[in-house]
């Protein structure tokens, strides 16, 4: 099995409910093609550098996981149907990609761990 990383942008006139299903959908469909969702990230609401359908901001969100790679392009097809799914890039994670982002998660754990005590 082959890591990966899909970071994808909702349109921004969805509720927070309403993306949080959009994300659930997306990984329920990841895990009937037999993927392996190893790790998810909020990045919330964000300005774009440019519109995408009239639109400067959207949600971002970020999903690491694991399968085959025929998975991936069920996936895409999937996302591209789904109309509160405005951008998407899919990257196949190497070795040093999994070694950083470890590193990266494991800092944003203590950051979160500080806060909680301060």
């Amino acid at each position: 099995m082959n890591s990966y990383e899909t970071v994808f942008i909702l349109t921004p006139v969805l509720s927070e409910d309403q993306a949080k299903e959009a994300v659930q959908k997306l990984e329920g469909e990841l895990k009937s093609f037999g993927a392996k969702i190893t790790h998810t990230e909020n990045w919330g609401l964000r300005k774009m550098a440019y519109p995408i359908q009239k639109k400067s901001t959207g949600f971002y969100f970020l999903v690491e996981f694991q399968a085959e790679g025929n998975v991936v392009a069920e996936m895409e097809l999937q996302m591209k149907r789904d109309e509160r799914i405005m951008r998407f890039l899919t990257v196949k994670m190497d070795k040093d990609h999994l070694e950083y982002s470890e590193k990266r998660r494991a800092k944003m754990g203590e950051k979160k761990s500080a806060a909680a005590e301060a």
